[in-house]
C-alpha cells in the first residue's frame, strides 16, 4: 500500500461545495477541542452566550430533580409545557456535545421551538458528562427520564401513548441507546426517535469517517478523543455496548419509527445513513433526508436551510406524537 492510501498518511484537505448560505458560517465557527473537555466546554459556553434566548411566552419551563439510576445521583430535568388545552405528546429531548459538553442550555431554544411549534411537552435531560461518568452514565440517566417522563405523564398533561425520544449528534446516540433499552426493557412505550446528525458506530470505519478530517463543526480527530472519553482507553480492544454505539446493535427490530437527518460534510454521515438503512431492513419506518452541502448541525445558525431542516423536524414530532 503506498503512503498516499496508507491509513497514517496525513488525509487530503476536504473540497467542499457549501449551500451558499452555509458557506459565509465557516471562519466563524469556534473549534471545539474535545481531546481537552475543560477547554471545549468553555468554548461551548462562549459560544451559547451569544445565542438569542428563543420565546417561551406560549410555554410554562420549569426545573425540577428526578430520581437517576439506581445507586446514582438524581438528574434535572428542564420541562417545557404548551399553554394549550391537552393532553400532549410527550418527547424526551437529549442534548449533543461529543459526550463530554452540554447542558440544559445547549439546546434550551431547540426545546422551545418543538414544545411550541410541534405542540408537545418537552423534557430536556441534564445527563451525566464523559469523562468524569463515561458509558455508561449518560445512558442511564435518559433512560431513567424517559422512565419518569412515562410514570409522570398525568401530572405533566402527557398521553403515555404518544412519547418519543430526540437527540442531535450525540444525544442522537443516546436517543437511539434510549430506543433500544425501552424495547429490550420492556417500556416504555416510543413512537417516534429522532435522530439529527447521530452518533452510531464507534469503529468510525465509513468514507466519511476516513475522509473528513477538517470539516466544519465536526470533524474525525473530534470523534476519535470523543470515543476514548466515553468508552475509556483501548475501548477498541473491548467489546462495546450498542447501548454505547446503536449501529452494534445485531437485531434492529422493534424499535420506533424513525427520522434521521445527515449531512453530506460530517464525518458522522456514513454511520447515520446506515443505521437508517438497517432500521428499514429490519422493518422499522424511516424517514431520512440527507442534506447535500451541508455540515455537522447546519440548522442550529440561524439560516434559510437551517430552518427548513427544522419544519421538517418539527413536522415528524407533529405526526408522531400529535393529537
Amino acid at each position: 500500500m503506498s503512503d498516499a492510501t496508507s491509513k497514517d498518511a496525513t488525509p487530503a484537505p476536504t473540497r467542499m461545495t457549501l449551500r451558499p448560505d452555509l458557506a459565509p458560517l465557516v471562519e466563524e465557527i469556534p473549534y471545539l477541542d474535545v481531546a481537552q473537555p475543560d477547554v471545549a466546554r468553555r468554548t461551548l459556553k462562549d459560544l451559547e452566550a451569544q445565542w438569542e434566548p428563543a420565546d417561551t411566552s406560549a410555554l410554562t419551563v420549569t426545573e425540577r430533580l428526578i430520581p437517576g439510576p439506581e445507586g446514582a445521583p438524581d438528574v434535572t430535568v428542564r420541562i417545557y409545557i404548551p399553554k394549550t388545552a391537552g393532553p400532549h405528546g410527550g418527547l424526551l429531548w437529549i442534548h449533543g456535545g461529543g459526550f463530554v459538553m452540554g447542558s440544559l442550555e445547549t439546546e434550551h431554544n431547540q426545546c422551545v421551538w418543538f414544545a411550541s411549534r410541534a405542540n408537545v411537552v418537552v423534557v430536556s435531560v441534564e445527563y451525566r458528562l464523559a469523562p468524569e461518568n463515561p458509558f455508561p452514565a449518560g445512558a442511564e440517566d435518559c433512560y431513567a427520564a424517559l422512565r419518569w417522563l412515562a410514570a409522570h405523564a398525568g401530572e405533566l398533561g402527557v398521553d403515555p401513548g404518544r412519547l418519543g425520544v430526540a437527540g442531535c449528534s450525540a444525544g442522537g446516540a443516546l436517543a437511539a441507546s434510549v430506543a433500544l433499552m425501552a424495547r429490550d426493557r420492556k417500556g416504555p412505550g416510543l413512537a417516534l426517535q429522532l435522530l439529527t446528525y447521530p452518533v452510531t458506530d464507534d469503529r468510525m470505519d465509513t468514507p466519511s469517517a476516513r475522509s473528513f478530517h477538517d470539516t466544519p463543526v465536526w470533524s474525525t480527530p473530534q470523534s476519535e478523543a470523543m470515543w476514548r472519553h466515553y468508552l475509556g482507553e483501548g475501548h477498541e480492544r473491548r467489546e462495546t455496548s450498542p447501548y454505547a454505539a446503536p449501529n452494534r446493535a445485531d437485531d434492529l427490530s422493534g424499535l420506533p419509527a424513525a427520522h434521521i437527518v445527515t449531512a453530506q460534510y460530517d464525518p458522522l454521515r456514513d454511520e447515520g445513513l446506515h443505521y437508517g438503512r438497517r432500521l428499514l431492513e429490519a422493518g422499522v419506518p424511516v424517514t431520512l433526508h440527507q442534506w447535500a452541502g451541508a455540515f455537522h448541525i447546519f440548522d442550529s445558525f440561524g439560516t434559510e436551510s437551517g430552518q427548513r431542516s427544522i419544519d421538517e423536524q418539527v413536522l415528524a414530532v407533529q405526526e408522531a406524537l400529535g393529537d
